[in-house]
């Protein structure tokens, strides 16, 4: 559903920017009162970490169109 090896996120304030997105919304459920939102958005910031920066390798984020 998500490609997260997709090249537009090699650079890594592109990755940066995501994560930090992400974990801003989950506090900001969490302060809203909404811990069901703030776990997904939870889960979806652990799963970009680790897609990220865990086992982030650059061959994975060339651009594989040969015309």
């Amino acid at each position: 559903m998500f490609d997260l090896r997709h090249p537009f996120f090699a650079p890594l304030w592109r990755r940066v920017l995501t994560s930090g997105l992400v974990a801003a919304w989950a506090f900001v459920e969490l302060l809203a009162g909404n811990p069901g939102w703030a776990a997904l958005c939870g889960a979806i910031l652990v799963w970009t970490v680790y897609a990220f920066f865990i086992v982030f390798d650059p061959a994975d984020y060339k651009d594989n169109n040969n015309g």
